[in-house]
């Protein structure tokens, strides 16, 4: 393990939006016996995460469990809280791996074109939906009047404890009330430069001013150890290239100063990727989730060799 302050190594699901639950249950099991310290899951067009986290909880005791991320906007704060502490109770039961709950407004094209809704003051929806979530995590009654949400009353579901709640927060503003509400960020598409100069600072200031504890900073990227770098970053654009068509995503990677996804990844030798990877660790980023892109069974074997020194 590298460095004074350790990060913890965790791996995304791809069964959850095109497998069963119990392909879901499989990466979960290959997860923990490869050591890794947490297993995520998206949410898209696939299975519910949290349903499908919950079932591998009971199945696979004794590694975190979180969500990367769960959209806010189909779901009442009320609902979100209520899903969140019975998934708890669920892995609880087995033996506390832990779960994290994160959470993301998805994106402008989603909302209004998909569901439906309005996207007019996503800032504002934000804080109000921390507002309402994070009492009821707690165990605490809610008396909350705003523009979005008016909500009074309270959960117990027995058996359960308050998760920890990150937040797909990008911009600065949504990082600032990230860090006042919330209890860190869950990042994709951002890089280092952009972790070190914007996200980390932010958030870490927005929490100490609130009173609140050092944020978690959840970073996923893309990554493969190969000797054809630039085919590598090729095949990252065209993996990820659906990220580069959302404007929220677009402008972290104009931040970073990137040409897409393929820019982002983290690839190389064993020393050029265990370098990125350290590089992570030294700005204060407390988790990585390895997006291991590539299918060569080979550069396979060899990154899980590198991501294996964090373990």
């Amino acid at each position: 393990m590298y460095g004074a302050i350790p990060m913890r190594i965790g791996s995304m699901s791809n069964a959850i939006n095109g497998g069963t639950i119990d392909d879901i249950i499989s990466e979960a099991q290959a997860a923990k016996d490869a050591g890794y310290s947490t297993f995520w899951s998206s949410q898209i067009f696939g299975h519910d995460a949290m349903t499908a986290l919950a079932i591998v909880g009971r199945e696979v005791p004794g590694i975190e469990l979180g969500t990367a991320v769960v959209p806010t906007y189909p779901r009442h704060p009320w609902v979100m809280a209520q899903q969140a502490l019975s998934t708890v109770a669920a892995i609880n039961s087995r033996g506390d791996g832990g779960f994290c709950l994160g959470i993301g407004l998805s994106h402008q094209v989603v909302v209004e074109s998909m569901w439906g809704l309005s996207y007019a003051k996503p800032v504002r929806h934000l804080r109000e939906y921390l507002s309402v979530l994070m009492p009821l995590l707690e165990g605490q009654p809610v008396a909350f009047q705003g523009e979005e949400y008016r909500v009074m009353g309270g959960l117990a579901a027995v058996g359960s404890s308050r998760p920890s709640v990150v937040v797909a927060a990008l911009g600065p503003q949504m990082l600032r009330v990230t860090g006042q509400l919330a209890d860190g960020t869950s990042t994709w598409c951002v890089g280092p430069k952009t972790l070190a100069e914007l996200t980390i600072p932010t958030l870490r200031q927005a929490a100490a001013d609130a009173g609140r504890p050092e944020p978690r900073v959840v970073c996923a990227l893309p990554i493969a150890v190969t000797d054809d770098v630039d085919g590598a970053r090729a095949k990252a654009a065209q993996v990820f290239a659906v990220y580069d068509t959302l404007p929220s995503y677009k402008t972290m990677m104009d931040r970073e100063g990137v040409d897409g996804p393929g820019g982002l990844a983290i690839v190389g030798t064993e020393a050029e990727v265990r370098d990125q990877v350290k590089e992570l660790q030294s700005i204060g980023v407390t988790d990585f989730n390895a997006g291991i892109f590539t299918s060569d069974p080979e550069e396979v074997a060899r990154t899980q060799a590198v991501l294996a020194e964090w373990l």
